[in-house]
């Protein structure tokens, strides 16, 4: 009779039971950093859809830091930057969020809004063909539609 089985499974708890625990993020229940970005990340959303932008900023500040490959924060820390009056930092979100994701119809129609504030109509009428190129008649092409009609260009 050969213990080797048995060895292999001795040997095998061993070193599990001598391997560090996981640390758990904050508000993450299953330790992925993912859960734990996902948390946050929604605050930052709720944040901004109850216009608090400069908290939500705060927030999506650190979560890019986490997580710098993470478009839709690179999106909405260019959405509060530019709602918070920063549209040097908003640009530079924006820019961050498409080269991540080229097609990100949320960057593409908020930097569009943003062109539309400082002037720069020819900018933002680019951004709505690259959106009806993407989508159609999206949501976000249809809003930075209405923006472009509201300042008049």
């Amino acid at each position: 009779m050969r213990s080797f089985p048995l060895l292999s499974t001795l040997t095998l708890c061993a070193f599990t039971a001598l391997a560090p625990l996981p640390s758990f993020a904050a508000g993450s229940e299953d330790g992925s950093s993912d859960t734990a970005s996902v948390a946050t990340y929604e605050q930052a959303k709720a944040a901004v859809y109850a216009g608090k932008f400069a908290d939500a900023r705060v927030m999506l500040v650190a979560i890019t830091k986490a997580e710098p490959k993470n478009a839709d924060a690179w999106n909405l820390l260019g959405f509060s930057s530019r709602k918070t009056g920063d549209l040097k930092a908003a640009g530079k979100a924006y820019t961050k969020a498409l080269n991540l994701n080229p097609g990100h119809l949320g960057a593409l129609e908020y930097q569009g809004e943003m062109y539309l504030q400082l002037g720069q109509a020819d900018k933002a009428k680019a951004n709505l063909a690259t959106l009806k190129g993407l989508c159609g008649t999206c949501e976000e092409m249809r809003d930075l539609e209405k923006a472009l009609k509201a300042a008049g260009v």
